[in-house]
Order: structure tokens, then sequence, then C-alpha cells
């Protein structure tokens, strides 16, 4: 029989979903307080379902706190020339400050070129090259929401994250990279690992902080980590239906075995995912006051 007093306690559960809620409050209580109405473009191509899903509920989320929502819609036969022009226009347009493309866009359609075109001011994503490159040298920059959320959470969670060990599984240019530049600012010691790092499971078992964004269902187990760490799903992946026909949402993270031996943990859903779009509405308003000098 298992002694009540060697069961260790799950993992507190961070809800990202209650913190987007607060996050969203406080920016409506300061857009109330400017003076202007910022604004937010975005720019969907196609009719790619989750992208409409998404595209909604950022319109909707924008009105709600104060802001301007400007959508535009274009078929996705539109030509690269004319998405390169709407982004031109929308540059140049005082009443927005943030323009966000959805990605994906169709093949013929160089996203490159496009997420190039947005000025670095507006480029709330955080995507273009200027802002990457000053988010690395430590300069302001408007950062990826994703990775944005992620460290609100952490500090929210943590206060301060000086001499912490973390450990970011996944390398992308959206989350993997800037992820690392934001804890190395916030004075972490970090790892990126990957598909090509040697004994993976070991180097994730130093971190005092485990960030999995590789887009791999539940590849992270619970023998992955290290007792009482912080563990960040960014992960969302949609597994095939059962046997019943019904299918659900997973991180990149076992979850049933990681909240057995973590000392905190996102869910999926409902921990990093409604970070993002709270986040991006933070990133406009940042680009709204910096344009104007506030």
């Amino acid at each position: 029989m298992t002694n009540p007093a060697t069961v260790r306690p799950q993992a507190t559960r961070i809800d990202g979903k209650a913190f987007a809620e607060k996050l969203r409050a406080r920016l409506a209580a300061e857009i109330a307080t400017l003076g202007f109405q910022p604004g937010l473009a975005v720019v969907l191509v196609g009719e790619d379902p989750a992208s409409q899903v998404y595209v909604r509920n950022k319109a909707t989320q924008t009105v709600e706190v104060g802001m301007r929502s400007f959508e535009h819609k274009l078929p996705a036969s539109v030509s690269e020339a004319e998405v390169l022009a709407l982004v031109t226009r929308l540059n140049a347009d005082p009443a927005v400050d943030g323009i966000l493309v959805q990605l994906p866009l169709p093949p013929h359609i160089d996203a490159d070129k496009v997420l190039l075109t947005i000025d670095p001011a507006k480029d709330v994503d955080g995507f273009h090259p200027v802002n990457a490159g000053r988010l690395a040298t430590g300069a302001q920059a408007l950062v990826p929401c994703t990775p944005l959320g992620c460290l609100m959470l952490l500090q929210d969670f943590h206060g301060s994250l000086a001499g912490m060990e973390a450990v970011i599984v996944g390398r992308s240019n959206i989350v993997g990279k800037p992820m690392a530049q934001l804890l190395l600012k916030a004075d972490c010691t970090v790892t990126i690992a990957h598909s090509r790092s040697r004994d993976l499971p070991a180097l994730c078992r130093r971190a005092d902080i485990l960030v999995a964004a590789v887009g791999r269902p539940e590849m992270v187990r619970g023998d992955w980590i290290k007792p009482g760490a912080t563990v960040i799903d960014v992960g969302i992946n949609r597994l095939p239906p059962d046997e019943h026909g019904k299918s659900r949402l997973v991180g990149d993270v076992h979850y049933g075995e990681a909240v057995q031996v973590a000392g905190a943990i996102t869910p999926v859903p409902g921990g990093v995912g409604p970070m993002t779009i709270a986040c991006l509405l933070h990133n406009t308003v940042t680009a709204a006051k910096a344009r104007r000098g506030v």
C-alpha cells in the first residue's frame, strides 16, 4: 500500500485563459485613457477554416478592448502583387497601428516577401527581421506573441527568473528562437534543443523551465521532466478520431504523466493558446503608443 506521505502533489495548473482575460482588461483600461483608438488590420487570404476562426476571434477581441478592427479578406486566387499593394497601403494608413497577415498563405504567394513588406513599426506579429534583430541585441522590439505570452505566464508565476536553467525544445523563428532571447534577457541560462540534439530526454531533465514547441503530440514524457520544474506547453495538436469518432487536442507534452512530476504546467487547451491573441492586442497598443511618442 502506498504511503500517502510519499505521494507527490500534482503540478499547479497555470491558467492562461484567466491570465489573458486579466491582460485584456488591463489593456481596455489603458486604451480608455489614451485619447485615441489604436487600430489593428488583419489580412486573410483564402478560405482556410482554422484561419477564419482565428481571425474572427482576433477581430472580436480587438473591438472588445476598445480598438478599431480592419479586416481584409481576399480570395485564394489573389495575386502576390495585390497582397503586397494592400500591405503597402496599410503601412501608409495613419489609422492602422498594427498589421497582421494571417499565415499560411497560398503557395503562389511568397510569405517572406509579404512579411518583409510590413512596416517594422506596425509588425505586431514580431516576425520582421528588424524586430528579430532588435530582440536579439536587447533593444526595444515588437516580440512574437506566443513567446511573449509564455514569458508573461512564467514571470507571473515565478516573479524573477534570474539564474534558472531553461530548455526550449524547438528552434522555430516564431517560438523557439525568440523564446530563447526573451529568457536570456530575463537572466536565465538557456539551451535550445531540437530534433538533432543528442539525448533529448537528458537535456530536458536539466530544466527548471521546460518550453515544448515542436508540434509533435505528447512527445515530451513525464520521465523527461525534472521534479518540480515549470513546463510551458506551446503545442496544439489534434489527434485522429478514436473508435467513438471523437478527436481531442493535446500538447507537445504528455500532460497526464507530466502533471505527476512537474511543479507547474500549462494545460492544452487553456494554457498558452489564449495568450497569443491577448499579446497581439498588447503589441498593437505598444505600437500605437510608440508611433505617437506616448
